[in-house]
């Protein structure tokens, strides 16, 4: 195998690695930090909120940027999610972190919001100060938060009504909800 060869085969093996470790349930839940935007320009749909007023809700944090084909062709399966649980304690946070300087631009992201329909609060965090709190790598991320504050499962990727993933964060939805 050449040097190339050798190299995409490693980078690829570490993101499988990368996947399996951090998709699925926790076997230790971990605190949430509370959430790094405290004014009220960087949010939408809702005023600043807090983890510690959302307690008592499960609550799941989608993070996610604009010009993700991955994170945006998960807002279908979302929408159904939410639909569902609309009377239920859930609630959908949705963090937009940046890739691009023109998705750091205000009402750029207020005008996709738009387009795709997010009713759920979203915060703007242009500083990556929130994805670092969570130690996020990828777009779309899903991090499930118990009534505690508690992050109990992390699934990374693309996610449609029906596949394996989005039945097992429906699942894991639906037990965070009886405890």
């Amino acid at each position: 195998m050449n040097g190339i060869g050798r190299t995409f085969l490693l980078a690829f093996l570490s993101l499988s690695v990368s996947f399996s470790v951090y998709a699925g349930k926790l076997d230790t839940p971990l605190p949430a930090p509370e959430f790094s935007q405290t004014d009220a320009d960087s949010w939408f749909n809702s005023p600043p909120l807090s983890l510690k007023a959302l307690r008592g809700k499960v609550v799941m944090l989608d993070f996610w940027t604009f010009d993700c084909w991955n994170c945006y062709r998960s807002f279908p399966w979302m929408h159904e999610l939410e639909q569902t649980l609309a009377d239920e304690a859930f609630t959908v946070i949705g963090v937009h972190t940046p890739e691009f300087p023109h998705e750091r631009v205000r009402a750029n992201v207020k005008a996709k919001i738009d387009e795709f329909e997010l009713h759920h609060p979203v915060m703007m965090d242009n500083n990556f100060t929130y994805w670092q709190m969570m130690g996020n790598k990828y777009w779309p991320t899903f991090y499930l938060i118990d009534k505690q504050g508690r992050v109990r499962s992390i699934y990374i990727g693309e996610t449609h009504a029906g596949s394996t993933q989005a039945r097992a964060i429906e699942k894991d939805i639906r037990e965070l909800l009886r405890e």
